[in-house]
């Protein structure tokens, strides 16, 4: 469930990188980039992935990889290539590489307690 939005930068090499206002979708798996934005960074799909829309429609995108940058990190994470009308979204994936975990109480991101097993 989107409940909150944080500004962010992507960058793929070669000084191309692009601003942009995430919704943060701790239900969503995989951040999503909008077209005009992967398309400016120059990104290549990798690989096509199915997925399933809050109405149950099936849908295919094609996944690729950048640097995502906010104010509590950075990290390379696998993108969504999104079509006409996809918006920027900030998924799950990309929160637990950063080592992030949202609050939906007071709607703010916030480093995730660490495990490690021994």
């Amino acid at each position: 469930m989107g409940i909150t939005y944080v500004t962010g930068k992507v960058s793929a090499g070669k000084g191309r990188e692009a601003e942009l206002e995430f919704l943060v979708d701790s239900g969503a798996n995989y951040t999503v980039l909008p077209k005009s934005v992967w398309k400016s960074l120059k990104l290549k799909p990798k690989r096509v992935a199915q997925f399933v829309l809050a109405d149950g429609t099936k849908i295919e995108r094609h996944i690729g990889e950048c640097l995502v940058q906010l104010e509590l990190g950075e990290c390379h994470t696998p993108v969504v290539l999104g079509e006409e009308g996809d918006e920027a979204l900030l998924g799950a994936v990309t929160l637990e590489e950063l080592g992030l975990v949202l609050n939906p109480f007071n709607r703010s991101l916030h480093p995730m307690r660490m495990l490690v097993y021994r």
